[in-house]
């Protein structure tokens, strides 16, 4: 038979086993969930009993961790069971999470104690379609902590709207971070290094950098050319927003932030707003990634010009968690003073 008329029938039986299996994986792992919730009901009532405690106190999880063990071999560790427990006791209604995700992601959920925090990572994972290589990234790196403190005069009411419904994206700021963690470049932050190195760098990263970018970002190019008057000028970094319908235009700058590079920046949104955009199109967003940035610099750089222009730092290294948490707590403790939420 020729290999051309049969390559369609292969692609064609593929597809419906490709389906078929990923219909079985998620019925397993629905399944799993279910057994683990139940289980973890089970261990809370026993719990409860006050005969039981008596006579097995804090080794009732051990007993039955060993007894599970040999009886129906691996997944019943000490740890795993208290995953059971405290999954039980964090999702009341166990349908609300059937279909979702899987078990090793809410066992990474359930390391984070805020239920705010962690209601807002799940609704990005599910959102995201986050693995929990990635889920774990976007915890260490702290994005909750960095998008409240993105948005300027944070409230109580953004970190319950970021815990109900992830990120909305219905406005520029809304895709904005500071700071950028780029941790997996692996560049020391104290090396030197030129912007055309840092470009080919992310690059080369390209999958990690638009995780870190956010959800709906599509790569369209570097240095890609803006005519104006037969002078050639070259965007460092340009992507695409699905969800917003912008192009957003990204200048890399390995030093702190200056005047210039927003009039250059504007230059760029105004070209690809006239020249680029195709009809549906929003107005572009322009970002701009310096290693440091003065405020009130940034204020009248940017007063006056369009909205639509953002400045954050990078940074090459994971930021402290703990100062995070203390600077939201802190701008938080600060608009309730005095005000009802």
């Amino acid at each position: 038979m020729d290999s051309q008329l049969i390559h369609p029938l292969i692609d064609e039986i593929k597809n419906i086993l490709d389906t078929a299996r990923n219909n079985v994986a998620r019925e397993v792992n629905n399944e799993l969930i279910i057994s683990y919730w139940k289980i973890g009901e089970i261990i809370v009532r026993y719990e409860q009993n006050e005969s039981i405690r008596a006579a097995y106190g804090e080794q009732t999880l051990k007993h039955l961790s060993k007894a599970l063990t040999n009886e129906f071999g691996k997944g019943f560790s000490r740890s795993n069971l208290q995953n059971m427990r405290a999954f039980y006791l964090n999702y009341e209604n166990c349908q609300s999470v059937i279909g979702k995700l899987s078990w090793t992601h809410y066992c990474e959920l359930l390391t984070i104690s805020d239920k705010d925090k962690r209601s807002f990572y799940e609704k990005e994972a599910v959102n995201s379609n986050w693995s929990v290589r990635e889920l774990k990234r976007q915890i260490d790196t702290s994005l909750y902590e960095r998008l409240l403190l993105s948005k300027g005069d944070i409230n109580k009411r953004e970190v319950l709207n970021l815990a109900l419904n992830g990120i909305e994206m219905n406005e520029p700021k809304d895709i904005i971070k500071d700071p950028y963690v780029f941790e997996f470049l692996g560049i020391p932050e104290d090396k030197p290094i030129m912007e055309s190195d840092l470009e080919k760098a992310l690059v080369q990263q390209i999958e990690k950098f638009l995780l870190e970018l956010g959800r709906g970002f599509m790569f369209v190019g570097t240095q890609q050319r803006v005519t104006i008057n037969n002078t050639h000028y070259y965007a460092d970094m340009v992507f695409y927003n699905k969800p917003l319908k912008s192009y957003v235009i990204i200048e890399l700058k390995t030093t702190k932030l200056v005047p210039e590079a927003v009039g250059q920046l504007n230059m760029y949104l105004n070209y690809y707003e006239n020249e680029v955009n195709d009809e549906g199109d929003n107005k572009p967003i322009g970002i701009i990634l310096c290693t440091d940035k003065d405020a009130l610099a940034v204020e009248y750089a940017l007063g006056g010009l369009s909205s639509n222009i953002f400045a954050s730092k990078y940074t090459y290294y994971i930021p402290d968690k703990q100062q995070l948490i203390a600077e939201v707590e802190k701008v938080l403790d600060q608009w309730c003073g005095g005000r009802d939420l």
